[in-house]
């Protein structure tokens, strides 16, 4: 990887919001508009930047009917590889969203989403827990989301109105 002057700084800028236009970054890192274009290509090719996407309030998309969970899985690590072969395989699955390595009482924890709870089951029960190093799975489905990405979806609108008594 290449030394990227304010690569630091461009990726932050690019995490909080990703439509600014490149004039608009290159200002607020402090770049030329021609530096801060090289910089980003730069960040891409490297795997630095790896996408780009929307933060979205799924609560409020009505049509939407997925179900999403967050499952705890305890494993036992393979020999010479740890946990990234079976993290590989893992990940593989088109359902799952999210894979983390944990530190703590369970060793991976990876968001899944399904067409209901049904779904997520079967996935667990049919792929997860048959994998010969899974010792154990616990399944959390997610009720309702109120901050993702560091945006919060909703907040309690505090009521302004005057008592009124007669």
């Amino acid at each position: 990887m290449s030394e990227i002057k304010n690569a630091e700084k461009l990726v932050k800028i690019l995490h909080s919001n990703c439509r600014l236009s490149l004039e608009q970054i290159a200002t607020m890192a402090d770049m030329s508009i021609a530096e801060a274009g090289a910089a980003i290509d730069q960040l891409e090719k490297d795997g630095v930047i790896v996408g780009y996407g929307a933060i979205v309030n799924w609560n409020k998309v009505p049509e939407r009917k997925t179900v999403s969970a967050y499952i705890e899985l305890k494993v036992t690590p393979q020999r010479h590889n740890g946990f990234n072969r079976l993290a590989e395989r893992i990940y593989q699955y088109p359902q799952v969203k999210c894979l983390n390595l944990m530190s703590g009482s369970y060793d991976f924890g990876i968001t899944v989403e399904g067409d209901n709870i049904k779904d997520i089951s079967l996935f667990v029960s049919e792929h997860l827990a048959p994998m010969e190093a899974v010792l154990s799975t616990s399944t959390h489905f997610v009720l309702k989301t109120y901050k993702e990405g560091g945006v919060v979806f909703e907040t309690e609108n505090e009521d302004d109105r005057e008592v009124m008594s007669l």
